[in-house]
């Protein structure tokens, strides 16, 4: 493995392109991604590998952030032409998303797993062929009764829940850059306490 390897780390957040799905629960990874890439100052994206993806770094390590642009469920694609290009290995892939599972606000980090019937990273694991990919998962809430899943993850948050949401976004862009400087185990002893 080259010295550009080893260094080089692939985080990608999950959403769906355009403007009428921004600030949607579904498009939370594309929140914290884009929350992270202001702390790198800001680097001109590029679009290609069917995304939009900046390069730069963060705590001496070498990152790259990429935004799917090919909508939620075909998210694979993106990534698996990201990394591929890259020579970027998957335990060095982050993939950022939401949980209807958790409570919202609420971070989960694995280092492995099912998508748990999230599509987007379904497809992912797909993709790469394996489903040793590290995941950062943030809570949304489950959907209220008589709502519909789908129109739930594509709503927006409320009012009274985006500073949650705010919050949430901040401890995940940490929660991110831990893991690049200090791995995947760490990452999750410190990040997944609040969960116990």
């Amino acid at each position: 493995m080259s010295g550009e390897e080893c260094n080089l780390f692939l985080v990608v957040g999950l959403g769906n392109p355009g403007s009428k799905y921004r600030q949607t629960r579904h498009n939370i990874g594309f929140e914290c991604l884009d929350e992270l890439s202001q702390r790198m100052g800001s680097p001109t994206p590029t679009t290609k590998f069917e995304g939009q993806f900046v390069r730069g770094k963060r705590n001496d390590r070498e990152l790259i952030l990429l935004w799917p642009l090919t909508y939620m469920n075909a998210s694979g694609r993106s990534v698996a032409q990201t990394a591929g290009f890259f020579k970027i290995p998957v335990d060095r892939v982050l993939i950022v998303c939401d949980d209807m599972s958790l409570p919202l606000g609420k971070l989960r980090i694995r280092k492995r797993g099912s998508s748990g019937g999230q599509k987007g990273l379904g497809d992912i694991l797909k993709s790469l062929g394996t489903q040793d990919v590290p995941r950062l998962r943030l809570g949304i809430d489950q959907a209220p009764p008589n709502w519909d899943v789908a129109d739930f993850v594509l709503s927006k948050f409320r009012s009274d829940e985006r500073t949650t949401v705010d919050q949430a976004i901040g401890r995940a862009v940490d929660a991110i850059e831990h893991w690049i400087s200090s791995g995947i185990e760490s990452c999750m002893n410190e990040f997944n306490r609040e969960l116990e």
